[in-house]
């Protein structure tokens, strides 16, 4: 063997080595479950907590159902190390854009998980679907907050535009169903049974643990 193939047996064999390198570190950075990384978008993960958005409509009898038999027990499950934050996706046609307005505001006035509970009971079990003021002061003794900066924060329009926020982000992620959830903000997971949901969030916790 000359030189020059010596050369390039050496540049073939570093070659190789790089490449296999490569897929080790990402075969050891892969988390478990299934799940799809969103290119272009940042993660917004905090250390030690995984953020669960739920791309949702509140007219959704699917994502009142996943409410109830998915994100509550996650919820429970995992307590403070799981963040649940739903992003107002309306699909249903024909319905006004009231409910998700005032999910916002009460979300802005720390009450944001209280008011999706009661706003998908009141949709979904007591078929209400005119959420108009009176109600909406019924809904608001129960959720316990002030009726006067409730109404003005939903006057204000404020509302309206974070959920024209949520729908582009929805687009921006390519959103093409209710529920869909998207982990950390850029870890889309198609497969929604607990069970998956659990690994991918139990995956990302333990990754942290290891500090990688």
């Amino acid at each position: 063997m000359n030189v020059i193939q010596q050369r390039r047996t050496v540049l073939l064999f570093g070659i190789v080595f790089l490449y296999l390198s490569v897929v080790v570190a990402q075969a050891t950075d892969r988390l478990p479950g299934e799940y799809e990384v969103i290119k272009g978008e940042p993660s917004l993960h905090t250390p030690g907590k995984v953020l669960f958005l739920e791309f949702a409509d509140f007219y959704c009898p699917h994502c009142h159902l996943f409410e109830k038999v998915v994100t509550s027990k996650l919820t429970k499950e995992f307590g403070e190390r799981l963040e649940v934050r739903l992003i107002g996706f309306p699909v249903i046609r024909g319905k006004l854009p009231t409910a998700f307005e005032m999910y916002e505001q009460a979300r802005t006035m720390g009450k944001g998980p209280e008011m999706k509970s009661v706003l998908f009971r009141t949709i979904h079990k007591k078929q209400i679907h005119v959420l108009d003021r009176g109600l909406r002061s019924l809904l608001l003794r129960e959720v316990g907050l002030d009726a006067k900066t409730f109404e003005d924060g939903l006057a204000s329009g404020e509302p309206y535009k974070a959920l024209e926020q949520g729908i582009a982000w929805g687009l921006r992620v390519q959103v093409k169903h209710t529920p869909t959830v998207v982990l950390d903000g850029n870890l889309r997971v198609s497969n929604l049974d607990i069970d998956n949901l659990r690994t991918v969030i139990n995956g990302i916790l333990e990754k942290d643990k290891k500090g990688s």
